[in-house]
């Protein structure tokens, strides 16, 4: 069995010893999720540690059911020297647990440090909190009102059966006249026409409304965007998956990922409010679910009866006065006649906002040189070299290798060639890439510049066929080896009057690294060397907004 060291010992010596009982214990989460840690996992264990001539609970941990003994010792170690506050560092006279399996063991963990560990068939502090705990979750309101539960979750599936989000984008925004328990008109706005993210947003002020949406385009940082989701004022309903995801799962797969695609039998439908005071709160009350109710309703039953309408490309004014009953306790009020209605001015407002937000950064975009530097993957292998045309003859007649012809006559020693060597799932991605662009045009060397740190540099720029200019490679203009590379470079341009081309191939993590096989080579561009002064950019900075 481990024991302490003895430099811990003598430090834990040092603290000053108090005629107290402490108990200690592990207990399950299960059920106490939300009152005791609500972002911890459910099937997790509180280690705890009570000093019961105080009262005190000096230091609690979460973990998981496989972390062995040891953490409780680490929980108490913490209870002696770093207690919660207002306690202070000390050591207790006794220990007592409710487990002989803690009490042997920390009987073996604690030696030499003068602590008596007792057992006890119960522990009355330890037990109270938990009991405590208990009540502040059991006292938690529920979600949905009982009351309303099943008919807030039938009009739920109802919508995600209806799907509304296939004709009406989220700037569509439909008002709801309920007249209802003090709310004049809802503005309700359709999320879920880009996927992923699927429900009805309820705002209870067109003022919120306006306002978080420009917020939501001017606003660009994640704190920026946080502050203004919760500056609004709206009911909600949102549609999650019934099954959480693994946070590990590859991202990209995840960025795929549409909740669309699962059955609904897996679709589970989330209620809740959000307002500048209280935040988002997940539950409703039973006046606000009413309310919900007789919007959501309504809503829906204004989608069935102006369907093909809505489809129509620019949606005009449609006005519909449904009915909704109301539940059957409140038989006084047999149903409540509620006008649902399109708002194309509101829309159209909504929708300038975005398309005036996305001209602005066109026009930024067109202020600077149109320049990208996301074709060549990180950590690639850069080369500037030439193919012999024998070697060249053997890649133009490889089925499995990407040709790009430019018919060129052998002449001068061989094709000066750019190399970009990568891994094999990358270089299929450049290569598609530049397929996609309708091929290379051509290769170019470019000037520029730091201003802040003075150094001059050889831009490499692969021009596309439909103009996209791509950096594979800045070069330091004074570095000798790139300085002869260059010259070389050129010499060969010559000969071939003027043609070059791009190998990319894989292998950027074996044995071939920098000296790439034949059988690594994935794809060959023949194009020509292009003059800087034909792309006439001029001498290019390195400013704060680019990253050569």
């Amino acid at each position: 069995m481990n024991i302490l060291p003895q430099t811990t010992r003598r430090r834990l010596q040092k603290i000053p010893q108090t005629p107290s009982v402490w108990e200690g214990d592990r207990r399950s989460l299960s059920g106490l999720k939300s009152s005791l840690d609500p972002n911890s996992d459910s099937n997790g264990e509180c280690i705890i540690w009570v000093d019961g001539s105080e009262g005190f609970v000096r230091a609690m941990d979460v973990v998981s059911p496989e972390m062995g003994p040891e953490a409780i010792v680490r929980t108490l170690l913490r209870a002696i020297e770093t207690p919660h506050t207002p306690a202070k560092p000390g050591r207790p006279q006794k220990i007592v647990v409710r487990s002989r399996e803690i009490q042997f063991f920390l009987r073996g963990a604690l030696q030499n440090l003068d602590i008596s560990i007792d057992y006890v068939p119960e522990l009355p502090l330890i037990d109270e909190l938990f009991r405590g705990f208990e009540e502040m979750n059991n006292a938690r309101p529920p979600a949905i009102p009982a009351s309303y539960e099943p008919l807030l979750k039938k009009t739920a599936y109802e919508i995600w059966q209806a799907q509304p989000w296939n004709l009406l984008a989220d700037h569509d925004i439909i008002g709801i006249e309920l007249n209802h328990s003090g709310i004049d008109t809802l503005y309700a706005c359709i999320m879920g026409m880009l996927g992923r993210e699927y429900g009805i947003i309820l705002y209870r002020s067109l003022d919120s409304l306006k306002q978080f949406r420009q917020a939501a385009v001017e606003e660009k940082t994640a704190n920026q965007l946080e502050k203004a989701f919760l500056a609004q004022d709206c009911w909600f309903l949102n549609f999650e998956s019934m099954y959480d995801f693994d946070e590990d799962e590859d991202e990209e797969e995840d960025e795929d990922f549409d909740l669309a695609d699962l059955p609904i039998s897996e679709i589970r439908p989330l209620f809740g409010s959000v307002h500048p005071y209280e935040g988002i709160r997940p539950f409703l009350d039973e006046e606000e679910a009413s309310s919900v109710y007789l919007a959501l309703e309504a809503l829906l039953k204004f989608f069935h009866a102006n369907e093909s309408d809505l489809a129509e490309e620019m949606i005009g004014e449609i006005s519909t006065t449904v009915n909704v009953s109301l539940l059957k306790e409140e038989q006084n009020e047999q149903s409540i006649s509620i006008t649902v209605s399109t708002l194309p001015q509101l829309s159209g407002e909504l929708l300038n906002m975005i398309e005036e937000m996305e001209d602005d950064d066109e026009d930024n975009d067109n202020l600077e040189v149109p320049l990208r530097d996301d074709l060549v993957p990180e950590n690639s292998f850069l080369s500037l070299g030439v193919v012999p045309w024998d070697l060249l003859e053997q890649i133009q007649e490889r089925e499995k290798i990407h040709y790009q012809s430019q018919t060129i006559s052998p002449k001068g020693e061989g094709l000066p060639v750019i190399m970009i060597q990568t891994s094999r799932p990358k270089a299929k991605t450049l290569i598609n890439k530049i397929q996609e662009c309708g091929g290379l045009e051509g290769i170019c060397f470019n000037p520029g510049e730091d201003p802040f740190s003075g150094h001059h540099y050889d831009l490499g720029i692969l021009q596309m066929a439909n103009g996209n200019l791509y950096l594979f490679g800045e070069f330091l203009a004074d570095d000798p080896e790139h300085i002869q590379a260059r010259r070389k470079w050129d010499n060969r341009c010559q000969q071939t009057k003027g043609y070059c081309g791009l190998i990319v191939a894989m292998g950027v993590t074996g044995s071939s690294r920098g000296k790439p096989q034949l059988n690594d080579m994935m794809a060959l561009f023949e194009t020509k060397a292009v003059d800087s002064q034909v792309l006439a950019m001029g001498v290019l900075q390195l400013m704060p907004q680019f990253e050569f």
